[in-house]
């Protein structure tokens, strides 16, 4: 079992920046590939972006790619999402979740999840 909790989401202006930090728990965390995923009232969950378990390789949905970067840090078992130059359009639910594997761009390819943290982007 993962245990993994969010943190960093809130209020910004478009244009600017925020920084989401997602917590892990309870395994080894640097065995674990970890998924972000958004979801805005009324629509599906999205794919965000993804940062493998072997070699930190990322990859990122198109409508985040060269504004948002994922990192991870093994030894405080956190994994980041910084957010820069904001858009409305990026105000959701951003969740992190955990996979055993290499993950992937479906929500199905993991395993476990944290319980969100709210992103608002005033425009």
């Amino acid at each position: 079992q993962v245990q993994l909790v969010e943190s960093g989401g809130g209020l910004v202006q478009a244009g600017g920046s925020l920084r989401l930090s997602c917590a892990a728990s309870g395994q080894t965390f640097s065995r674990y590939s970890m998924g972000w995923f958004r979801q805005a009232p009324g629509k599906e969950r999205e794919f965000v972006g993804r940062i493998m378990k072997s070699f930190g390789i990322t990859d990122y949905a198109d409508s985040v790619k060269g504004r948002f970067t994922i990192s991870r840090d093994n030894a405080k078992n956190t994994v980041f999402l910084q957010m820069n130059n904001l858009k409305p359009e990026d105000t959701a639910v951003y969740y992190c979740a955990a996979d055993p594997g290499y993950g992937g761009s479906t929500a199905t390819s993991y395993n476990y999840w944290g319980q969100g943290t709210q992103v608002i982007v005033s425009s």
